[in-house]
């Protein structure tokens, strides 16, 4: 097994010749929040503090800044999609599930995407051996499928950081696609003979945790990222184009970086060029234009 091939024994199938996106367009934009907590002992590696403690000292301050997540951020973002009418992929620590069920019911309830994000942010499948990575999407899973009485179709590892088995097992556990890559622009199948899964390649590009809080950036860069990309690619690229513009509900689920997220809500949504969507119905729909069948249990 080649450790460093995402696909490895996988035949990778592409999108036809003239594809485009739902409903004949060029250009994609797929909304994203990630809604994310920490194992009991651990706390986010990152926060808006410069100085970091030293190694094995509990960082209340990085915990309090990532409670703000379940506390204020995840309704103030959740309610300007609805005040938009946007429905968007949404990122869910399985430990989410397990300790506020109804806010995430709530979240599947609104029709948005809910995509497993492993159990915790510090459990992360490169760390794992085979059998604790099977463990891990079967807890993940069924925490989800409690709360929202679907099983989730979507898989997004924690920094998006795979092992090199997880979309096999992803896709013998019965999901409909994984986001753990950046390495293409449109989604893609990916076929293992006995399972397949589409792997949905996902944008950085506009991302508050590395551009507001690792580069320091203020949110508003995240608007004219957006821009520039949008003008770009109606200029100059003759294939179909996605981004994903994401917030954390612990970073820029705060009122000044909901400036920023409601400013590119206003943008995609006035558009008439711009497909608007969930990365599941953008897995659906590459599974129809190469001609699969989409299995009962992955439909909407």
């Amino acid at each position: 097994m080649d450790v460093l091939n995402l696909h490895a024994g996988a035949t990778e199938i592409h999108p036809p010749a003239g594809f485009l996106l739902p409903g004949g367009k060029r250009i994609g934009v797929v909304f994203r929040m990630a809604y994310e907590w920490w194992s009991d002992g651990a706390w986010p590696g990152i926060g808006p503090m410069g100085n970091p403690l030293k190694g094995g000292i509990p960082d209340l301050n990085a915990v309090g800044w990532a409670e703000y997540g379940h506390r204020r951020g995840v309704h103030r973002v959740l309610e300007a999609l609805a005040r938009n009418g946007v429905r968007a992929s949404i990122l869910v620590s399985g430990i989410m599930a397990e300790r506020y069920p109804e806010e995430v019911k709530d979240i599947a309830q609104a029709g948005h995407d809910v995509v497993a994000h492993s159990y915790a942010m510090d459990v992360i499948p490169a760390y794992l051996d085979e059998a604790q990575e099977r463990d891990n999407i079967r807890r993940t899973t069924d925490l989800i499928a409690a709360a929202t009485g679907t099983a989730p179709l979507g898989w997004i590892s924690p920094r998006g950081t795979p092992s090199h088995r997880t979309a096999h097992l992803l896709a013998q556990a019965g999901y409909l696609w994984h986001g753990d890559t950046l390495n293409d622009d449109m989604p893609y199948l990916v076929d293992f003979g006995d399972h397949a899964i589409v792997a949905v390649p996902g944008t950085m590009e506009v991302n508050d945790l590395p551009l507001v809080m690792r580069h320091g950036q203020p949110p508003s860069a995240m608007v004219d990222i957006f821009e520039d990309w949008l003008d770009y690619v109606r200029k100059w690229e003759r294939t179909p184009q996605k981004i994903d513009p994401t917030v954390h509900a612990h970073v820029c689920g705060r009122p000044a970086g909901m400036a920023a997220f409601q400013r590119l809500l206003e943008i995609a949504t006035a558009a008439d060029d711009i497909w608007i969507g969930t990365r599941a119905e953008l897995a659906r729909h590459l599974m129809q234009a190469i001609g699969r069948p989409v299995p009962a249990h992955q439909q909407p």
